[in-house]
């Protein structure tokens, strides 16, 4: 969403809209609803929010708490270029 690279799935963290409208991280990748990918990169997260990248794939208006959590999920796995 945010740079736009290919990467395998492992690479990748799933942001999930669940069908009672509620946005959140999705640290296991089967939660129900629709989905969108996020490079596990802090700086791909920054790129994300400054597009409006998420709220765009999930047809809502997304949190900027969420894009906070993705943001530190990928800090966490050491991925901050």
């Amino acid at each position: 969403m945010g740079c736009g690279r290919v990467e395998p799935k492992k690479g990748l963290m799933r942001v999930v809209r669940s069908p009672d409208g509620l946005v959140s991280l999705d640290t296991t990748g089967r939660a129900s609803g629709r989905g969108a990918y996020l490079c596990a990169d802090a700086e791909c997260v920054r790129k994300a929010m400054k597009k409006n990248a998420l709220s765009r794939a999930l047809k809502q208006p997304v949190d900027r708490s969420v894009y906070v959590l993705a943001e530190e999920a990928a800090i966490e796995r050491g991925r901050t270029s």
